[in-house]
């Protein structure tokens, strides 16, 4: 039998190829992923900044001035010393629950920026449940929480995760009406759809003026959502010493406090999409000179633009989250639940309701 060796060399090429052609593959579908995460952790480090330097003000202190200029490397200090920190494990607890417990609230709470439009053709999935895919995967987050109070045993580790599912619930109903009432008005669960219903009109066309009790309710519900001031009653620390991460130390008790500056970047992201226009410029078309056309350019210029729209708009509204952190005090549990079953429950879904009724009467 006699091989042809230039067939050989031809084989060999194309199995390289190909061989290539998956690894080129596997690197585009990992680059959206990678820069994703690292905008998410600028962003955080951002935020952590923001309220450190707006409680400071708030308060007439100095704040952080010493890590980096201006103390924007405050944050990353704090995670290094966190990081080489040592990890202690309960004698009588479940390590396994007890460990896996910070990781489930974090990537649950990763998973949903899956879904943020930042323009027009940036979003890591586009899908048509997208606004129901955050609502369903950040209910997820909580059991986190539940589990590590349970693996900690310890009873205020324990209370403080009850606390967290009981309130995960009260406030997860009033958020999804209202995000059904702006799914209504725009034809569509997808968060790209969403944005570009609100981009006729400019300013005018932003769902905060179509639905204003909605975004009341949906200000509130992810305020409790993200638990914080006046809704932290899961770590209330004259009642629970810390609540559900009493007894961490390390990373872990990192990975709690970075799963909360999480979740409120993407509360505020959503807000963004939700209710502000997303990548929109704030201005109608008849004021916008032709010449630029900033709304309807698609280039690397209009996605920058597109990018600095969504998250300026993003950082603007985390100021009402801050302030109401440094400002409000803590609530009672029972005025907590009151509030979210007795108030913001019914008003939502009268909300839903008057929305649906005019949908209706526009056919």
């Amino acid at each position: 039998m006699i091989i042809d060796i230039r067939e050989v060399q031809d084989i060999n090429s194309f199995y390289r190829v190909e061989s290539l052609k998956g690894v080129y593959g596997i690197i585009w579908v990992l680059v959206p992923i990678f820069t994703l995460v690292l905008g998410i952790t600028i962003g955080v480090l951002v935020i952590v900044w923001l309220e450190r330097e707006i409680s400071a003000g708030l308060q007439q202190r100095i704040g952080p001035e010493y890590s980096g200029p201006l103390g924007v490397l405050q944050a990353l200090a704090d995670g290094t010393k966190l990081l080489f920190k040592e990890n202690l494990l309960p004698s009588r607890g479940d390590t396994r629950l007890f460990s896996i417990g910070p990781s489930i609230a974090v990537i649950a709470i990763l998973l949903s920026y899956s879904v943020i439009p930042f323009d027009y053709h940036l979003v890591l999935a586009d899908l048509n449940i997208g606004v129901f895919l955050w609502i369903a995967v950040s209910s997820i987050a909580p059991i986190g929480l539940l589990i590590s109070g349970y693996g900690s045993n310890n009873k205020y580790s324990f209370l403080g995760g009850l606390r967290a599912a009981a309130q995960s619930i009260s406030y997860e109903i009033p958020l999804t009406l209202c995000v059904l009432a702006i799914s209504l008005l725009s034809n569509s669960l997808s968060t790209v759809d969403i944005v570009e219903a609100q981009s006729k009109y400019g300013f005018w066309g932003w769902n905060l003026w179509r639905q204003p009790i909605g975004f009341i309710v949906f200000l509130i519900s992810s305020l409790a959502e993200c638990e914080r001031l006046p809704f932290d009653l899961p770590e209330a620390e004259e009642e629970l010493v810390a609540g559900y991460q009493t007894e961490y130390s390390g990373i872990k008790f990192g990975l709690f406090y970075v799963a909360s500056y999480l979740n409120l970047l993407i509360s505020s992201l959503f807000v963004t999409v939700l209710y502000l226009g997303g990548w929109n410029i704030s201005i109608p078309y008849i004021f916008v000179a032709e010449l630029f056309e900033i709304n309807k350019a698609r280039g690397v210029f209009g996605t920058t633009i597109g990018i600095f729209i969504t998250l300026a708009k993003t950082y603007l509204f985390l100021f009402i989250p801050i302030t109401t952190r440094w400002t409000l005090p803590r609530l009672r549990m029972d005025q907590l639940l009151n509030l979210g079953w007795k108030f913001l429950l019914p008003i939502s879904l009268g909300n839903l309701l008057l929305t649906t009724s005019f949908q209706l009467s526009s056919l």
